[in-house]
């Protein structure tokens, strides 16, 4: 009779996986499987995407200096009948009441040419990048390079009260996108050129290179890990570069210096985040209703920006400096030179303007807006607790900081490129510790009123599931060994095909086993074979157990971790592992103790003993 099924209860913790006795003509096979697993931080191909991610930041760079340049033009021919690339607010026009047909004309060409040319490019671009992210291998239209930024300089350049920082980074992704395409690399790395580009397009317009490439992992990468990482700084950094070379390296908003902020006044700060934080809710919130009441309209979407644009004329006319980037709001707000009534009335009519523009689809930033409107709010209400508790030692000024960096805070949930960013453009380190406290209340506050943010609402709407926080990996912390070792039900590679159907029906009832090692005469590993592989109708009764088998066994050691052994279940299309060590069968991982392996961690976060 042939050899009975083997119970290998010989199980150690050895920690080499390697002497596994096999037939030559397995090796390739099993070096292959090797190689295969190896999970270095870094490779020679991160050097080469970094290498790829500078060069797109060099055209991205490029690129965002022309587009600024562009809206300085069209804002100076539109407001002023001049030409000139500077960069002006329209306020000073002398149009009259003529000054609300310009917004409005800039809309119609803007519907137009999302109507003909592409829909994609309405909005302010990043929640566009996010979904080809998540659901596209990160593939953007290569027509978006043209189309997107130039519908943002007609919409900001006659007027728009959008920023051009969010067309920009999206010109910046889509242009990493395309180069992602022409070369033929992974769906991961066009995913970082793209975010390099989204990176470098920040970088080269702020001046703000970590805030930048906090930004991208945040909202565009959905991981920290070398690979990605790596390539979107060092294209970071090249945006940065470009940008001194053109504009030097002063900071994007020209401040006052702020003085040391006293202990007492930190919980102030940190108060007015919160109350910051709520009005980002309301403001994502009104956001999306607006847009909710355009698409309730029984127009054509096209038209949808030429009406959104009337009451930006409007207010233009009551508050010319709504109109436009607002940049100049920023720094005058900052400094302190702008508060009291006008400060607040110029945020009450930026935030009609902006909000009653932005949803009806026209193309836009929201950075420089947000950071208006909560920069307003802020310094209002720490000019208020100031007038109440002067003893607490509280400055408008940086309230206003604070606040404007809270509303971005609170409204995308990007919570440290918030903070970092105010401080990059601003280059006033004394202002962080109120903005860390600030912006960790906003985005305490928004996390707990509101499930989306302005970046996500939209294409959460569609169906797209998107992250909201990185944890680490568990599978990658937990060990084969941890649950894998233990006796394991094997076979003998010469036992018959009819015997081992014979020990297959007389097995225990919901004894589990599916998956059957298979051992040759010196305890090798031969195979493993299922129970579809046995009772195979084509399976020859006569034949031996190892002539079923149709490929070398796929191995792991006790010191691999889970995510290793289920990237390799995955790849190879198999339900169980052998694990070897010592040329030696101690256990098997199946995927159901993948599945087990979670409990530890779902015990973790609810078991309060």
């Amino acid at each position: 009779m042939a050899d009975e099924p083997r119970h290998d209860h010989a199980i150690e913790r050895a920690s080499t996986t390697d002497g596994l006795p096999v037939a030559p003509s397995m090796l390739p096979g099993l070096e292959a499987v090797a190689a295969s697993r190896q999970s270095a931080p870094i490779n020679r191909r991160v050097v080469a995407i970094a290498a790829v991610a500078s060069a797109v930041a060099v055209i991205a760079a490029l690129l965002a200096q022309a587009l600024t340049a562009l809206i300085g033009l069209i804002t100076n021919a539109a407001f002023f009948g001049r030409l000139a690339t500077d960069l002006v607010s329209p306020a000073d026009h002398a149009l009259g009441g003529w000054v609300v047909a310009v917004p409005v004309a800039g809309a119609l060409v803007v519907g137009l040419m999302a109507r003909f040319g592409s829909k994609a490019i309405r909005g302010h671009g990043i929640p566009e990048a996010m979904e080809q992210v998540l659901v596209n291998q990160s593939r953007i239209p290569a027509r978006m390079i043209i189309l997107k930024p130039l519908s943002a300089v007609i919409s900001i350049g006659t007027g728009g009260p959008f920023g051009a920082e969010g067309p920009i980074i999206a010109t910046g992704g889509a242009l990493g996108s395309f180069v992602g395409q022409l070369i033929r690399i992974t769906a991961e790395e066009r995913k970082t050129l793209l975010a390099a580009g989204a990176a470098a397009g920040m970088a080269a317009t702020f001046g703000s290179p970590v805030s930048a490439v906090l930004l991208a992992v945040e909202l565009l990468l959905f991981e920290y890990r070398p690979r990605s990482v790596i390539p979107v700084a060092l294209a970071a950094v090249t945006g940065t570069a470009v940008r001194i070379a053109f504009l030097g390296t002063s900071p994007a908003f020209q401040v006052i210096d702020i003085a040391q902020p006293p202990p007492t006044a930190l919980f102030g700060y940190v108060l007015v985040g919160g109350l910051v934080g709520v009005a980002s809710v309301a403001v994502t919130k009104a956001v999306y209703a607006v847009e909710d009441g355009f698409a309730r309209l029984p127009i054509h979407w096209m038209w949808w920006p030429a009406l959104g644009a009337i009451p930006v004329g409007l207010i233009g006319l009551v508050s010319p400096h709504t109109m436009g980037v607002g940049y100049d709001n920023i720094e005058h707000m900052v400094s302190g030179s702008l508060a009291g009534r006008a400060l607040a009335l110029l945020c009450a009519w930026k935030l009609v303007s902006w909000t009653l523009s932005l949803g009806s689809g026209t193309s836009g930033g929201t950075l420089a807006p947000l950071f208006t409107i909560g920069g307003g709010l802020g310094a209002t209400v720490t000019a208020g607790i100031a007038a109440l508790l002067p003893s607490l030692g509280m400055d408008p000024r940086i309230g206003a900081l604070v606040g404007m960096a809270a509303m971005f805070a609170g409204a995308s949930r990007a919570l440290l490129a918030s903070v970092v960013f105010a401080f990059e453009a601003t280059r006033q380190p004394l202002g962080l510790l109120p903005l860390l406290g600030g912006c960790t209340a906003a985005y305490l506050v928004s996390c707990a009123l509101m499930r989306h943010s302005i970046m996500t609402e939209k294409i959460a709407r569609r169906g797209v599931r998107v992250p909201s926080e990185y944890a680490a990996d568990h599978l990658a912390q937990v060990l084969v060994k941890d649950v894998a070792l233990r006796a394991v039900v094997t076979l003998p590679a010469s036992m018959p095909v009819a015997e081992a159907r014979a020990f297959l029906a007389s097995s225990r009832p919901g004894s589990g086993h599916q998956g059957f090692p298979l051992l040759g005469a010196g305890g090798e590993l031969v195979g493993v074979l299922t129970r579809r592989d046995v009772l195979a109708p084509a399976a020859e009764l006569g034949a031996t157990l190892a002539a079923l088998v149709t490929r070398p066994p796929l191995t792991v050691g006790p010191d691999e971790s889970l995510r290793d052994a289920a990237d390799l279940m995955v790849r190879e299309r198999v339900g169980r592992l052998p694990v070897v060590a010592a040329g030696r069968l101690v256990g098997i991982v199946s995927r159901s103790d993948l599945l087990e392996a979670h409990g530890p961690r779902l015990r973790g976060e609810t078991d309060r003993s």
